[in-house]
């Protein structure tokens, strides 16, 4: 079945949100509708729509207009398998002592690593984005280090790989949260297969607002993968839930967010422990003030 997108960009959060609405009353209908902020500094935001027949672009059009948008550009998808794709394209990935994989290589796990079994179809957080990348390597070095953390939490958990390497490091439990209940889900399917049902504590939360990743508090390591602006945010409440000396690994950062993501930590009693950039990503890990 064929699948057809329609993307446009317009200023202003209410203006998009509005043009996301409308959008859904076009016929045929969209089976998708996202609005999304542009993270460029521009004000800029995407509104997009996904359709299993051709939109109306004539509908398409007036929309545009109405909103202050720019035209909508139409694309057809081809139609492809994305699982068995994502599976032949990605391979393992070795992140410091962590080997993540897909169950098709399962027969490449080597003896000296940990493997860490991420299927293909889980598609955030795999272990080849240059993000999660950046974080089992910085849980790597801080374990070289000698952090010995007694609790750890994982704001944003995705599929809950960074948890999972962090359990599998230290004899801890950590808590992990997710805004999202399917990635909740996911996680909990992860730890299911890697044979660590129980080993990691994943909730349903936005940012630290669940009582047990409250009652877990105060953290000797806090990992955050997600992105600029929700970093920022988060950042009193990373410093408030961190203990003196503990260590907080940022990431979903492209490379030109880093310097005013650290500004705003700073502010709140961290400072820069090591920076790593791989490709156009950057990975931040900070220690607050003893």
């Amino acid at each position: 079945m064929p699948t057809y997108t329609a993307l446009t960009t317009l200023p202003g959060k209410a203006s998009a949100e509005a043009l996301g609405e409308a959008l859904e009353t076009l016929i045929p209908e969209p089976t998708g509708v996202g609005v999304f902020e542009i993270e460029d500094d521009s004000g800029l935001w995407e509104v997009g729509g996904y359709f299993t027949e051709a939109p109306d672009e004539a509908g398409l059009a007036l929309l545009a207009m109405v909103h202050g948008a720019k035209d909508f550009t139409v694309s057809e998808l081809p139609e492809t398998d994305w699982v068995a794709h994502v599976k032949r394209e990605l391979s393992p990935v070795v992140a410091g002592r962590f080997f993540v994989y897909g169950s098709h290589d399962a027969d490449k796990v080597p003896g000296d690593k940990i493997p860490l079994l991420i299927e293909a179809a889980m598609a955030f957080g795999t272990g080849h984005h240059g993000t999660t990348q950046g974080c089992l390597r910085a849980i790597d070095r801080l374990a070289t280090e000698g952090l010995n953390p007694v609790a750890v939490a994982d704001i944003g958990c995705g599929t809950a790989v960074l948890a999972m390497a962090a359990a599998r490091v230290w004899d801890i439990t950590p808590v992990a949260g997710d805004i999202d209940p399917v990635a909740v889900e996911v996680a909990d399917a992860n730890l299911a297969a890697n044979g660590m049902a129980g080993r990691v504590t994943c909730v349903e939360a936005t940012g630290f607002g669940h009582p047990a990743i409250a009652a877990a508090a105060p953290y000797d390591l806090i990992l955050a993968n997600i992105l600029k602006a929700p970093l920022i945010d988060l950042a009193p409440d990373v410093s408030g839930h961190l203990s003196r000396g503990g260590y907080a690994i940022l990431s979903g950062l492209l490379n030109e967010q880093a310097e005013e993501v650290l500004r705003a930590y700073e502010q709140c009693g961290l400072k820069q422990a090591h920076c790593e950039r791989i490709g156009d990503w950057t990975t931040l890990t900070l220690q607050k003030s003893l």
